[in-house]
């Protein structure tokens, strides 16, 4: 990467950049960003995704590959994006942002994929320095990644247009084996 550079990393994708003036940025509703960097390598990312664990896409759907929208996928792509680049799985740290409650009264998906994000770092061993999860409202995200230094600005009064995706996945898609009956 050459120069100063500004990255937006929008829902299903993530970067990964060493440069010491790369800033990688992104805007979230119930979506998360997780932050990762190597502190010892200067190698640092981004990836955002709007639902939580798997790929819950009917099998026909998922021909073409997981999704990068799902954050167990998400978050190995980017870890396993970072480790290719040079940076070590054991120096990993972490800030999380997102989650936020964007509708009231469906499922929270946002609070649900803050739950999964800390619990993946929990069961990678990788080190979670905060950040900001949950809450009412949405945010912009900044993250200069050879640093780790993070900022965010909360998105406070009427942002709801700006996450028309996020709306249309508040609610979680039917567990298709939910009502199944097995006979002995």
């Amino acid at each position: 990467m050459t120069g100063a550079s500004r990255i937006h990393v929008v829902q299903g994708e993530q970067h990964v950049s060493n440069h010491p003036d790369a800033m990688l940025t992104t805007i979230l509703g119930s979506c998360i960003a997780a932050c990762l960097w190597d502190p010892v390598s200067g190698y640092g990312g981004m990836n955002h995704f709007l639902l939580p664990g798997v790929d819950s896409r009917p099998p026909d759907a998922r021909d073409a590959g997981p999704s990068a929208r799902y954050g167990a996928h998400a978050m190995e792509l980017l870890v396993n994006a970072l480790l290719a680049a040079g940076a070590r799985r054991q120096n990993l740290r972490a800030k999380l942002f997102g989650g936020a409650r964007m509708i009231q009264g469906l499922t929270d998906i946002g609070h649900l994929n803050a739950d999964f994000a800390e619990t993946f770092l929990r069961t990678e061993g990788i080190t979670f320095d905060g950040g900001s999860l949950r809450g009412q409202f949405g945010r912009r995200v900044q993250f200069w990644p050879a640093s780790g230094k993070a900022r965010q600005v909360l998105l406070q009064g009427d942002s709801r247009p700006m996450f028309e995706d996020e709306r249309r996945a508040a609610t979680l898609p039917p567990d298709r084996r939910a009502g199944a009956v097995a006979l002995f």
